[in-house]
């Protein structure tokens, strides 16, 4: 298990928030925290303890008028820790190079492949045309719905008919690099992460898995570690000491 850091850039600044809360209307989302730094100070910092295979993560729809701000944010981001940082948000077939250029190691897509409710195979392969798949990461982030957790897009609001399955992820391990999953229902909320999610997830053996959600204390970091058979990694927002919470950030980077 390694600890995979963050960098979620809303409205043009470095933020966590409550993950349920995100909405396009007004750009609105509950804070956690908001940063005085910049998402560049981050990198540089990540890039200084030697920690790979962070999150950079754009919350603004491409419309909205703050991606400007957001992605040039990103941008930054990306200079600072060439290489060393993935990125997410609004990716598709046509701007993925675009981001491997600026200095993203992946990109991290969701909604342009599970698009209209379901999986985007054409999308996907034109994903994999563009950039290949050792550059690409399929974000299956995730909500609750009766007794099982179905893939979330546009910026978390929207279910897809997928469920999040050990047989989706080795359907999908074929055609990216690595998984990244976010407990949405628990993000941001510091109450605890999505066990029977990770316990389903545990069930899987193929190209690396990030988790993201609820994380709250060295405590559930030992859990995750037990149930994940020290396979899955994990990132961590709210949190950690790093974005105001108590979690020791110095503690993470020695995993």
């Amino acid at each position: 298990m390694k600890f995979r850091p963050c960098i979620d850039i809303h409205n043009g600044q470095v933020k966590q928030i409550v993950g349920s809360s995100l909405t396009d209307q007004k750009d609105q989302a509950k804070e956690n925290f908001v940063a005085s730094q910049d998402a560049a100070w981050f990198a540089e910092k990540y890039k200084n303890d030697g920690l790979k295979g962070g999150h950079v993560i754009l919350l603004n729809a491409a419309d909205s008028p703050w991606f400007s701000a957001t992605r040039e944010q990103a941008v930054r981001a990306l200079a600072a820790y060439p290489g060393g940082l993935q990125v997410g948000g609004g990716v598709n077939e046509t701007n993925a190079a675009a981001w491997l250029k600026a200095g993203a190691s992946h990109v991290i897509v969701t909604s342009y492949v599970f698009a209209g409710g379901t999986i985007r195979y054409d999308r996907l392969k034109a994903l994999n045309r563009a950039v290949g798949k050792e550059h690409l990461v399929l974000d299956l982030s995730c909500r609750r719905r009766g007794d099982d957790y179905y893939v979330v897009t546009d910026r978390w609001q929207t279910f897809t008919e997928e469920k999040v399955t050990v047989t989706l992820l080795e359907e999908l391990a074929g055609s990216c690099d690595e998984f990244l999953i976010h407990g949405v229902d628990v993000e941001g909320k510091g109450q605890g992460m999505e066990v029977e999610l990770l316990q389903m997830l545990s069930g899987y053996r193929g190209v690396p898995l990030t988790y993201a959600g609820g994380v709250r204390a060295l405590e559930d970091l030992e859990l995750l570690r037990r149930i994940g058979e020290d396979r899955i990694d994990v990132t961590v927002g709210s949190a950690l000491d790093l974005f105001g919470g108590r979690l020791p950030y110095d503690r993470l980077i020695r995993l």
